[in-house]
């Protein structure tokens, strides 16, 4: 398993929250991502054999938010 921490622009509230760690969590081999609003990132728990960065931003992004 591997772990990373991505900047992601424009969240601000609850719903935000929810739909950047719902498309992490239903994409294969995300085990668990843990969004900070204060922070403005996430925290990725993955298996870095089935998935990666590229497609976690793509996951973002198409919630309609900006990665850093």
């Amino acid at each position: 398993m591997a772990k990373t921490t991505i900047d992601v622009v424009g969240m601000t509230c609850g719903h935000c929250k929810a739909a950047v760690e719902g498309a992490l969590n239903n994409l294969n081999g995300v085990s668990e991502a843990s969004v900070s609003l204060e922070d403005n990132n996430v925290e990725v728990n993955y298996d870095d054999t089935v998935t990666d960065r590229a497609k976690m931003t793509e996951a973002i992004e198409d919630q309609g938010y900006d990665v850093k």
